[in-house]
């Protein structure tokens, strides 16, 4: 084997394995999807091991744009990625904004997702109407431990006598 065909398919390995590195990358698996809005806080509760994603909805063409406010404790979720799905094919539609998590460790974190509205280039909203349009998803997320799950169904019947 010469160098080139050696150098050639080491490029083509490292091409396969980072084959989801980078941006504009897409994450086919969401797990389990949670739904938040702006103004809404939603209690979440996950096992150790378990994927899932928040999701929000949202439209660029008018000005909204999610972003994740702060990095949650990561040693309770671990974050993977920013997905978006469009309602339609049509330009300017709407769609779904998916922040895609791990659970990790038991514990309790919150997540804030933060939709600022027709902002500038700082990222915080500039006009009295960006301000109003602008708001949280607030997510408090509780990982317990992974674990088999178990079904208690009806309490066996009392002893007589």
């Amino acid at each position: 084997m010469t160098l080139r065909t050696a150098a050639a398919g080491l490029g083509l390995l490292l091409l396969a394995a980072c084959g989801g590195c980078g941006a504009g990358s897409a994450v086919s698996d969401l797990g389990t999807v949670v739904k938040g809005a702006k103004g809404a806080t939603v209690p979440v509760e996950l096992r150790s091991g378990q994927r899932f994603s928040l999701a929000v909805t949202g439209n660029a063409s008018v000005g909204d744009s999610w972003s994740l406010k702060a990095v949650p404790d990561t040693k309770v979720v671990s974050f993977i990625s920013q997905e978006h799905q469009d309602e339609s094919d049509r330009p300017g539609s709407g769609g779904t904004i998916y922040f895609v998590f791990n659970a990790k460790q038991p514990g309790t974190t919150e997540v804030r997702l933060f939709d600022c509205w027709r902002c500038g280039a700082g990222g915080t909203p500039e006009s009295e109407e960006s301000r109003s349009q602008s708001g949280e998803a607030v997510f408090t997320l509780t990982v317990t431990k992974d674990g088999p799950a178990t079904s208690r169904g009806p309490a066996p019947p009392a002893p007589s006598g």
